[in-house]
């Protein structure tokens, strides 16, 4: 019983926890809040977000609210997976654990989008749809700097392989930081 009640506690938390991880990013990356999937995004996070940034407004693109709700959504589910197994932690443990893990939510949120980038553009490439749009302009930030390395050779374009490969090194090191075997 109380591994499936971790996986409901992790699943719900982690998909909520991307939405806001969306919200954050959003800003950073240029973000077309006119899409309707940037709409829904704001629309999913906004009951908590709004209020609190009444306390704390933001600083320039850094949106401090959203980064505090995250932060105290990830601590909640530390502490609600440790006390489901029977264990108890330190704070200073459980919140470097929580950033770590936001952290890493962020690198696979960046991976996952640059995989279904790769995919739509096998697919049904130059097609136009809102979830489309929502893909690339998460993925395009990411690999420019990676195109201006790595050139394309004729029609073939490395730099979403390149950029897969760098994310996932860098996801491997930030998952050795973890102070919690959670």
């Amino acid at each position: 019983m109380k591994p499936a009640l971790v996986f409901l506690v992790t699943t719900l938390s982690m998909l909520y926890l991307l939405v806001m991880l969306l919200r954050f990013w959003l800003p950073f990356l240029r973000a077309d809040f006119r899409n309707p999937i940037s709409q829904g995004v704001l629309r999913l996070t906004s009951p908590l977000v709004v209020p609190l940034r009444r306390v704390l407004p933001a600083i320039g693109k850094l949106d401090t609210a959203t980064v505090v709700v995250m932060f105290a959504i990830q601590v909640l589910t530390i502490y609600i997976v440790l006390f489901i197994a029977g264990s108890t932690a330190p704070i200073a443990p459980i919140a470097l654990q929580a950033l770590v893990e936001l952290l890493l939510m962020s690198l696979n949120l960046f991976k996952f989008a640059i995989f279904i980038f790769v995919i739509l553009s096998w697919v049904s490439p130059g097609t136009y749809n809102p979830v489309t749009a929502f893909i690339a302009m998460i993925v395009e930030p990411v690999l420019s700097p990676f195109r201006r390395v790595i050139k394309p050779i004729g029609m073939l374009d490395l730099s979403a392989l390149i950029a897969l490969i760098a994310l996932q090194a860098l996801t491997i090191f930030v998952a050795t930081l973890r102070p919690l075997p959670i």
